[in-house]
């Protein structure tokens, strides 16, 4: 079968693209190491509820209208249920979730992430506007996962 040149020249051009791609991928996921989007803190999902500060979810002011929240996802809900805080405030997310694999998503913020079971995953926001932030799972856990939502109150 004869190829034209022109063929050749795109055929190249796409397998050396192709081998590009590949090696890229490779570099990313085992060079770089491959892992969830997190500082990799781990947790035994087992004892989620014994284990500080997942034992007892909530706000914790760490600074001058900084705060950290503790929140656990299970299946079908968060805890906690509801959170205030005031304009302006900066708050650092840690989830964690003891069954499946949740979704971690608060509409019209950049927070999105997944939800392992044994990983802490942590994100940071500073909530500038007042209102409501519903928090929603965003990754199908289960036959109750339309009801799994919590909020937060920015007063």
């Amino acid at each position: 079968m004869h190829l034209h040149r022109y063929e050749k020249i795109w055929l190249m051009l796409g397998a050396g693209g192709l081998a590009l791609f590949i090696v890229l991928l490779c570099v990313n996921a085992f060079a770089m190491g491959m892992a969830p989007p997190s500082n990799m803190e781990m947790i035994d999902p087992e004892k989620v509820t014994e284990t500080p500060p997942f034992d007892k979810p909530g706000l914790k002011q760490v600074g001058d209208n900084e705060y950290d929240a503790y929140m656990t996802a299970f299946a079908f809900g968060f805890s906690p249920t509801k959170m205030e805080i005031p304009v302006g405030a900066t708050v650092n997310f840690h989830v964690t979730s003891p069954d499946v694999i949740h979704g971690f998503q608060i509409p019209e913020t950049n927070i999105n992430f997944m939800v392992l079971p044994g990983h802490i995953s942590s994100a940071t926001h500073t909530f500038d506007k007042p209102g409501e932030y519903l928090i929603l799972c965003n990754e199908y856990c289960g036959a109750g996962h339309q009801v799994m939502a919590t909020t937060i109150i920015v007063k």
